[in-house]
């Protein structure tokens, strides 16, 4: 038989004799009962049926409660379409400043909520329930008749808002091994770019509503949006699985590889109970490799700010309002086309690095254009180029950082919302740069300049991660921040 260098699944498992399990010679894990008997073809099979079918739960349930989360966040820049400025008396600075309150309370309370989820019995019920509660925010915003009512909503919808995006990440890593986590986490990131995509268009037909039984069409939005999504959130919190370990309408085989094909990858098993939850956030921020992924991903996001402006930046090329709308679906719709591809791909491939670089280069290209013309066709190609490029990367981020920052699991939650709460930080500030329309030439320059150091960002983790697997392939200690004992004994490596 010809030597691949690859162990397949049946020379993997080796006989222990007087022993009731055999175990994996590249992870040292116990392989389940229920599987060894098992052919290499047969656990192939089971191992398709059982993600397909994990996919078939939690996948549409986050993406959904993603596209809402995104609705009821952003439906603010729909209800001025809807003069809710006029309406309620609202100044050019009042408005902008009900915009920017957001990101206050959802970047404040992201690593206390994501502690939490790192820490309860019941992950998925805690972020149904916060999804509850900004819908009852959003709904109360159609009773709003002022500023400072407007501002005191658009904080607390941050704050409860804040357990969703990081909560979503860390969740997903609870079930879906490294080998499996970028194409998972573009599919969930597809929810945002759907909302983008979409949500304009589903705003203006909840806005011809306006006058009806004597409440303007941005009443009727907020109330609308607001009451489907606490009725959505109450239905997922009794589909959505808890913990690996109790996963409901799979056999016992299927239940078995899951867990085995988690705990395989990881090392070892995750405990929540392991560390409390302030030790977690002090091993996170104790660790090098999380303020490298900050730099990372902060670059990203102040290079991607463009997207909180699309309609306006769009609206640039000269045509009247419900044609710009549509103008902006095409290009998150092969966003997310693109994300799907490159995560699937990453993860193929088991590579991050060059996912990461290559569609920067496009993003790079693309503002280069943006920049330097006003022909209306190539604009409009910067435009496609731009949430493609540098949202299919992101998501190849967003994964390295979860595979990298892995145990304890506390500290893997207190790290993904540290990271995501700090790089979130230029939505507030980066809403100043879009004031010279058509050309925007400062904006489209710092969103050039930031795609290139998140390439430098991105090689630096490159190399650093490469010199750590070097370290201990040849045995050495990686120190507190490295993975567990049992991770180095199981063959752990960083991806690159």
């Amino acid at each position: 038989m010809e030597d691949t260098g690859k162990p397949s699944v049946t020379s993997m498992r080796v006989e222990d004799v007087g022993a009731e399990a055999v175990r994996i010679e590249h992870s040292h894990m116990v392989m389940p009962e229920a599987l060894l008997g098992l052919s290499e073809s047969e656990l192939i099979f089971l191992g398709r049926k059982a993600t397909f079918k994990l996919d078939c739960i939690i996948m549409p349930c986050v993406v959904i409660m993603y596209i809402l989360n995104y609705l009821d966040r952003q439906n603010i820049a729909s209800a001025k379409l809807a003069n809710i400025d006029n309406d309620l008396g609202l100044s050019a600075v009042q408005y902008q400043t009900s915009v920017s309150i957001l990101f206050c309370g959802y970047i404040l309370f992201q690593v206390p909520s994501n502690i939490v989820v790192g820490k309860i019995q019941y992950p998925a019920v805690y972020i149904c329930a916060a999804m509850a509660v900004w819908g009852v925010v959003s709904a109360l915003m159609a009773a709003v008749q002022n500023f400072s009512g407007l501002l005191a909503c658009r904080f607390f919808l941050g704050i409860v808002e804040a357990a969703f995006f990081p909560g979503a990440l860390y969740f997903l890593s609870l079930f879906y091994n490294r080998k499996q986590f970028a194409f998972r986490t573009a599919i969930l990131y597809s929810g945002s770019q759907l909302g983008n995509a979409f949500g304009g268009l589903f705003a203006i037909a909840i806005l011809n509503l306006d006058g009806h039984d004597g409440i303007e069409g941005w009443r009727w939005l907020f109330l609308i949006e607001g009451v489907m999504t606490i009725g959505i959130a109450i239905i997922f919190a009794f589909i959505l699985p808890n913990s690996i370990r109790k996963l409901r309408g799979f056999s016992q085989q299927e239940r078995e590889w899951v867990l085995w094909n988690f705990e395989s990858d990881l090392g070892q098993q995750d405990n929540a109970k392991e560390v409390s939850g302030r030790r977690g956030l002090l091993m996170a921020l104790q660790d090098w490799k999380m303020w490298l992924f900050m730099a990372l991903l902060t670059s990203f996001y102040i290079s991607a700010a463009v997207t909180n402006f699309f309609p306006s930046v769009v609206g640039g090329l000269g045509y009247s309002r419900n044609k710009t709308y549509g103008l902006t679906a095409p290009p998150f719709i092969l966003c997310v086309i693109c994300m799907l591809v490159n995560g699937f791909h990453s993860d193929r491939k088991q590579e991050r690095y060059l996912h990461i670089v290559c569609p920067l280069a496009i993003t790079m290209v693309a503002n280069i254009i943006a920049v330097s013309t006003l022909s209306i066709g190539a604009r409009y190609v910067a435009m496609m180029l731009m949430p493609g490029s540098f949202y299919a990367a992101s998501i190849v981020v967003l994964s390295w950082i979860t595979g990298s920052l892995n145990q304890p699991a506390v500290k893997r939650a207190a790290a993904i919302a540290t990271i995501n709460a700090v790089a979130n930080t230029p939505n507030i500030w980066t809403s100043y740069l879009y004031r010279s329309p058509p050309r925007y030439v400062v904006a489209f320059i710092v969103n050039l300049v930031f795609a290139g150091v998140a390439i430098v960002a991105a090689t630096v983790i490159r190399f650093y991660l490469r010199r750590e697997n070097a370290r201990m392939d040849r045995g050495e200690d990686v120190g507190k921040s490295g993975p567990t004992e049992a991770q180095r004994m199981a063959g752990f490596r960083y991806i690159l």
